[in-house]
């Protein structure tokens, strides 16, 4: 994403939004916003009572541009020229997030919803994305909060409280934290309790049983090196055995 930024980025996306046939992603690219925020202004479900601001009539995007994005989903708006330098905005304090008063009453909601989803959030991170206090944190992840019968999860991002990007970012934050506590202690190396074996490990088949059988072993050999009877000596076998089977009466004398 480029540095430069339209005035007001999330009404010039709620114009473009509502006044062109542009992508999502691109007019995300083009005010700083997640591609889901934008498509939550479409849906209705973020911003809900902001006006649209025109970024052609204030010189901020030009027509052509617009109809070159258009046409081309692919290709990313540039913020037109302006003609009155503005002077560089001095970097905010970072802190508690401030909160309309008219969604501060959502608060609750918010937090209760980030401590199921993202646990790995420190406190400091809530108070920041949720604009909240530690106090309150506490109480609603205790249970003790004054209203806790009545509270739901609800998404921050739905409620306006902070951006998609913001939250992205403090989740990337605390996982990256997280495996760096996991290395350092040693829980990262080695395999772990309750890991699921290979694939290729159960799927394969049990290797067919030795024999230690010398009869088993040698019989196949044997059988296998007997030479081919002869027809004469295959009916004297049979000759022979059918005079076992009669016991030997037609050598009898007076038979």
């Amino acid at each position: 994403m480029s540095d430069r930024r339209p005035l007001m980025p999330k009404a010039t996306a709620v114009w473009l939004v509502e006044n062109s046939g542009l992508a999502f992603d691109q007019i995300a690219e083009f005010c700083g916003l997640h591609p889901l925020e934008v498509k939550g202004i479409a849906d209705g479900d973020v911003a809900q009572g902001i006006k649209g601001m025109d970024p052609v009539n204030n010189g901020q995007l030009t027509r052509d541009e617009i109809a070159r994005g258009e046409k081309d989903h692919g290709y990313k708006l540039k913020l037109a020229e302006s003609k009155v330098e503005l002077p560089v905005q001095a970097q905010t304090r970072k802190g508690p997030r401030y909160t309309p008063v008219s969604r501060r009453h959502d608060r609750p909601n918010a937090v209760l919803w980030l401590l199921r989803n993202h646990s790995e959030l420190k406190d400091s991170q809530l108070m920041r994305l949720v604009g909240t206090t530690k106090p309150t944190i506490a109480q609603i992840r205790d249970r003790t909060h004054w209203n806790s019968a009545q509270l739901t999860p609800q998404d921050p991002v739905t409620l306006g409280l902070c951006s998609q990007i913001d939250l992205d970012a403090e989740v990337a934050k605390a996982a990256r934290r997280v495996d760096r506590d996991n290395k350092e202690s040693g829980k990262g190396s080695g395999d772990r309790a309750g890991t699921l074996m290979a694939t290729a490990d159960t799927t394969a088949k049990p290797a067919a049983p030795v024999s230690t059988n010398t009869a088993e072993i040698l019989a196949p050999k044997v059988a296998d090196a007997a030479p081919e009877e002869t027809p004469e000596q295959e009916q004297a076998r049979v000759l022979a055995r059918l005079k076992g089977m009669s016991g030997g009466k037609d050598d009898e004398p007076g038979a």
